[in-house]
C-alpha cells in the first residue's frame, strides 16, 4: 500500500506578509522558527524561501546576542 502523494509546497510567511527585511527586534515572530530546544528550524520544515531563510537565521543570531532570544532551552 504505497502512498505516492505529493505534499503541497509551503509558502514563505515573510513573502505572504510582504516583509522586505526580517528584523531581529521582532522576537515574537522569530520565536516561531525555533524548536522547543532553541534550535533554528530548517527551510524544508518551515517553508521559507532561501532569501528570507538567510535573513531569518541572521536575525535570530543577532537576537540571541542581544538577549531577546535564548541560545538553548533546558
Amino acid at each position: 500500500m504505497a502512498r505516492n502523494r505529493r505534499r503541497r509546497k509551503k509558502v514563505c510567511a515573510f513573502c505572504v506578509d510582504k516583509i522586505p527585511y526580517v528584523d531581529y527586534k521582532e522576537a515574537g515572530r522569530l520565536r516561531r522558527y525555533l524548536t522547543e530546544r532553541g534550535k533554528i528550524l530548517p527551510r524544508r520544515i518551515n517553508g521559507n524561501c532561501a532569501r528570507h531563510q538567510r535573513q531569518m537565521t541572521r536575525a535570530i543570531k543577532r537576537a540571541r546576542i542581544m538577549a531577546l532570544l535564548p541560545f538553548t532551552i533546558d
